[in-house]
């Protein structure tokens, strides 16, 4: 039986023996799925290779679940952390790519193999996409392999070392952290009122104007032993206590206007329901609160809307995203109105779209075929350029007339592993028949060289961030793993503090790495 030309039965063995080997442990450490490259690598060089098709879909199946997941996180970005970690960011991209330029012309390394280099060094799947689709030869993949390892745990070893060689207190950092990220982003919170204020006694929440005077939300309405979901024409009286959802520094100006905090419960009606609701109807996605008349049609409160890990108080122009979770308090008569609204399925959430994402990957191919106009040089996007500014797009737009293009978390995390997986499986092969002449001419400084191209740029960033623009060093090295594409990295903090500083300025710099490396890749490629 020829058994190595088994398409179907080499590409599983190499996924099943990659993820084994993905899956062992060093002291907290793994390759995870980048493992199955290099058993690849070793199937390629014994001669067994998967059809080019594999590499391409599994392409863009990845590409396009990253960008997805990446767009609403990069375009926020920019508003919520400003240009200081974005621009620390862009020169830890930047200088890598310098030090792979400058090393690999001095040592006279093939062009395709220090893309990979690059690639590798930075932990970034997406950017070996990138130089094998701009390079158009595997070899890319064999440097990839190369100064993957030393990408993992160098940037690992270095954010556990950094404290103790800039003689920095965590401690003291997690508190000057806790009082920053307290005052820019307040917790929302609940509070109850006695109405006590002889002014709004008879006057209705409408006439108030509660919500714009105040930006809180009044949720319930305790009035003559009955607990209420206020209307807009419901009436406040002396001794009525209101439950009242907003921010502490809102909650205040509320008190001023309502009366005094109590600590007085407020007693559940029967026919009184507090419920979390998902949105999936595609009607209300991208429609405001106002618009869809929850208040008046429904005589529904909407307290509190948890996106992306952050809870959000609603107004009345706060828009409604795919996948929403909304807090809303009503009466038991009026939810069954309000979940037909919402929509509240959790399958649409669990099944993947497949016609939005192919007119998404349509739409990148298309775009990566347009030629951009840069002086002495032909360069286009390409297809993992073109999708991956697509999907970024589209993530952010979120819907298009009846089109939904985000993605929940479940399915576009099965689609991009599947991706991934088919595309190094195919890629590893396909390189693996020319491993060993490559090692064979630049010998094994090709290690040392991947390890220089990981160090300088942390190195740079953490002086240039520490000392220039003084950012807190849990951010700082947060958006250091985040730079380095190292989540890895960002798991290993866990054991150095206790703080969220490193996962936030993670998740803010990260979409913008991605794109950054991407582009430099191509960029080192046509070089």
């Amino acid at each position: 039986m020829d058994l190595i030309n088994n398409v179907s039965l080499m590409l599983f063995l190499i996924l099943a023996l990659g993820l084994l080997m993905g899956s062992i442990s060093f002291k907290g450490i793994s390759l995870e799925s980048s493992a199955v490259i290099f058993i690849a690598l070793i199937f390629g060089h014994f001669g067994v290779k998967l059809p080019l098709v594999l590499q391409q879909i599994g392409l863009v199946f990845f590409i396009y679940s990253v960008g997805i997941q990446a767009g609403p996180g990069f375009f926020s970005s920019f508003k919520k952390q400003g240009a200081t970690l974005l621009i620390l960011t862009a020169i830890i991209i930047f200088s890598g790519a310098v030090v792979t330029y400058s090393l690999t012309f001095f040592f006279k390394v093939d062009q395709n193999l220090s893309v990979g280099l690059f690639a590798g060094a930075l932990t970034s799947t997406p950017g070996l996409a990138a130089a094998i689709e701009s390079t158009n030869s595997p070899i890319a993949s064999i440097g990839y392999g190369i100064a993957y390892p030393f990408g993992v745990l160098g940037v690992i070893l270095f954010v556990k070392i950094a404290p103790k060689l800039f003689r920095i207190n965590l401690r003291e950092e997690e508190i000057k952290y806790n009082t920053e990220i307290t005052t820019d982003f307040p917790k929302v919170i609940h509070k109850n009122y006695v109405v006590e204020n002889p002014k709004i006694f008879g006057k209705s929440i409408e006439e108030l104007n509660v919500r714009t005077m105040t930006k809180t939300n009044i949720s319930r309405v305790f009035h003559n032993d009955i607990t209420v979901t206020p209307t807009t024409t419901i009436k406040l009286y002396q001794g009525d206590i209101i439950k009242a959802v907003g921010k502490e520094e809102d909650l205040k100006k509320l008190e001023l206007l309502i009366g005094t905090e109590t600590a007085e419960k407020i007693p559940l009606d029967k026919k009184f329901i507090v419920k979390s609701i998902l949105v999936t109807e595609k009607e209300i996605v991208n429609k405001s609160l106002a618009e869809i008349g929850l208040f008046s049609n429904y005589n529904a409160t909407a307290t509190c809307i948890r996106r992306s890990g952050i809870d959000i108080t609603p107004t009345a122009k706060t828009k409604f995203q795919f996948g929403d979770r909304v807090t809303v308090a009503c009466s038991e008569n009026d939810l069954r109105g309000i979940l037909e609204l919402f929509g509240d399925n959790k399958k649409v959430l669990e099944s993947f779209p497949f016609f939005s994402s192919s007119i998404g990957i349509i739409l990148g191919v298309l775009i990566g075929l347009v030629m951009i106009p840069i002086p002495y040089l032909n360069f286009k996007l390409g297809i993992t350029g073109g999708v991956l500014l697509s999907s970024l797009v589209l993530s952010k737009v979120g819907k298009t007339g009846p089109i939904i293009w985000n993605i929940s978390g479940q399915p576009n995390q099965f689609i991009r592993q599947l991706g991934l997986l088919f595309f190094l499986a195919s890629v590893g092969t396909e390189a693996g028949h020319n491993i060993v002449k490559t090692f064979n001419k630049n010998g094994f400084y090709l290690f040392g060289i991947g390890a220089v191209i990981t160090i300088v740029p942390m190195i740079v960033a953490i002086i240039i961030g520490h000392y220039k623009f003084k950012i807190n060093f849990l951010t700082l090295l947060g958006a250091l793993t985040g730079g380095m594409t190292s989540t890895p990295a960002l798991s290993a903090m866990d054991t150095i503090s206790e703080s969220n500083a490193p996962q936030i300025a993670y998740a803010s710099v990260y979409p913008l790495a991605l794109v950054l490396v991407v582009v430099f890749s191509q960029l080192l490629s046509i070089l």
